[in-house]
């Protein structure tokens, strides 16, 4: 007598622990547009992979190729390259929404699916610079001020993750929880503070992170692709660096002026 096949979780299921009202409150740590509208999509996509069996790390694995395969793209010159960089950045964001569900779902959590999740985010918005750069020259090549300029963006925008990362492993080094409340992230010099409050009202940051950083440079594409130039790729790159030098240096005086390493 062969034995019955178990039902998988329902969509219901999945929407109730896959995403309680705690992950969906979260600020820092979601997403905007998770909260505008993938969010509503994921659940669609943790019920495939809750049926199919899949472990949390898996996604993870998916969203990491996803975000690696979107900056490789990103060197690719042309419309059609910028059109599959933008949906591959949506795929990205979908499994990023979907690992964390399928996690709770499950109730299997561990240090290597964060790890994971985090390698990921670096890795993808390292590459898209990097192949912003590589775009905005106009051919392939490992040298030129377009390439220099979508390298060092990378690298700083490699810094800011670091800089925020290694906030937890300072204050477990130091013997302290690793966890801060959200007043210790207000820089106690006044200057610093205003900064960040404008800095959270522009929201400048935005360019260069990987999601905003596809839609961008899809746009540019298609001005591109309308002028006949790259000018628009190039004003991007520029914008880039600019900011994430600006940030990287920025926030880290803000990590050292607030009360996070307390």
């Amino acid at each position: 007598m062969s034995r019955p096949v178990m039902a998988g979780p329902s969509l219901a299921e999945v929407r109730a622990k896959g995403q309680p009202p705690e992950v969906l409150a979260r600020l820092n740590d979601e997403h905007w547009l998770g909260r505008l509208y993938m969010r509503r999509l994921s659940p669609y996509a943790t019920l495939v992979f809750a049926r199919l069996g899949w472990p949390p790390n898996a996604v993870t694995v998916c969203f990491m190729i996803a975000g690696a395969a979107a900056g490789v793209l990103t060197a690719v010159p042309g419309l059609p390259a910028a059109i599959g960089v933008a949906v591959l950045l949506q795929l990205y964001l979908l499994l990023d929404c979907s690992d964390g569900e399928v996690a709770r779902l499950t109730g299997r959590f561990s240090a290597t699916g964060i790890y994971l999740d985090r390698m990921g985010h670096y890795i993808a918005e390292a590459l898209l610079l990097a192949g912003l750069g590589v775009r905005a020259q106009g051919h392939f090549a490992l040298s030129g001020g377009y390439v220099s300029a979508g390298l060092a963006a990378a690298v700083c925008v490699t810094l800011i993750k670091a800089e925020t990362d290694l906030v937890t492993v300072a204050r477990a080094s130091a013997g302290l929880t690793g966890s801060h409340d959200d007043r210790a992230l207000v820089p106690r010099s006044p200057g610093l503070a205003l900064a960040r409050r404008v800095a959270a009202t522009t929201r400048v940051h935005r360019i260069v992170q990987a999601v905003e950083l596809s839609i961008l440079i899809l746009a540019a594409a298609v001005a591109d692709a309308a002028t006949g130039s790259l000018a628009a790729t190039r004003v991007l790159d520029a914008a880039a660096l600019a900011v994430a030098a600006v940030i990287a240096a920025a926030h880290l005086a803000a990590v050292v002026a607030s009360r996070r390493l307390w």
